[in-house]
């Protein structure tokens, strides 16, 4: 596992997607996660949708069916799978700024709250599924997050995550200047691998149903991260103003590490699939 070396917590996880709202939103859009491109010829938009409906056909959804968004961000991908999958969803993220996005842009049966997905709340068994897309990332106790994911989903719940994930026995100078640097300044707590991932889900209870490597496909997110801060540095005067001078600024020096991460090999990203077993004890087909 890949520790930063200054500690990060869950009020400066809020903090920093709080204080960079207007960086997130020109740079990554209402989604804030990667696009996957399946084709190569999709828009940064369609890649976007595409990594959600990815999710979706894995999660086997089904209308009606109650769903636990876990880092919903400003509630895109709820609003999205509640559209085109007819379920209902509800979504925790710890950004205030984020909540109130996802407040002042209501749908039917999605419902945002501005929560720590590791205090959730959540009855037991509530849930028939359950994703994370890139926010495992910055949950502080990484096996407290797969075991309330298990607790809340119902026997044969499905649950996938899309993870940034550290190279297995990546070396010392791709942890010194790529991913410990970026878990710093992205307020990572930390950064597991695929066989840290499997055994956290895998003592929690999941059954691993299913893991892909997509880091070719979804790579070139950060290029088109790059240019649009670029732009966005050139043209408006609020993104020179937190890029020069906000708390969290440093964020900003981790899209550069990100690209060379990818191209590297330190930096990995994953989709998982787990399940968990019905009451029969089998895992769902």
């Amino acid at each position: 596992m890949i520790v930063p070396n200054i500690s990060q917590t869950a009020v400066a996880v809020a903090d920093h997607y709080d204080e960079l709202d207007p960086i997130y939103r020109r740079v990554w859009g209402e989604h804030v996660h990667h696009g996957l491109w399946v084709t190569g010829h999709e828009t940064p938009a369609e890649a976007v949708e595409a990594l959600v409906d990815t999710v979706a056909d894995r999660l086997r959804l089904v209308p009606g069916e109650a769903c636990v968004d876990i880092g919903c961000g400003y509630g895109s991908t709820a609003r999205q799978l509640a559209s085109s999958r007819s379920v209902r969803v509800t979504g925790f993220t710890l950004s205030a700024e984020q909540a109130h996005y996802g407040a002042a842009h209501p749908v039917p049966d999605v419902d945002i709250q501005l929560r720590d997905w590791l205090a959730n709340g959540l009855n037991d068994a509530s849930a028939n599924a359950a994703w994370a897309i890139e926010s495992s990332e910055h949950m502080v106790d990484k096996p407290r997050f797969f075991a309330e994911a298990h607790r809340v989903l119902s026997p044969g719940g499905r649950f996938v995550i899309c993870a940034w994930l550290a190279e297995t026995d990546a070396s010392g100078w791709k942890v010194r200047h790529l991913l410990e640097p970026i878990c710093r300044e992205g307020r990572l707590p930390s950064m597991g691998t695929r066989e840290e991932y499997e055994a956290m889900a895998t003592a929690a209870g999941f059954t691993i149903a299913g893991y892909e490597d997509v880091s070719r496909r979804v790579a070139r997110t950060w290029t088109i991260c790059a240019l649009r801060l670029l732009k966005a540095l050139l043209v408006d005067s609020e993104t020179r103003h937190l890029a020069l001078r906000a708390r969290n600024r440093i964020f900003v020096l981790s899209i550069p590490r990100l690209i060379l991460a990818y191209r590297t090999g330190a930096m990995r990203y994953g989709i998982f699939t787990l399940s968990k077993a019905s009451e029969s004890g089998m895992p769902p087909r």
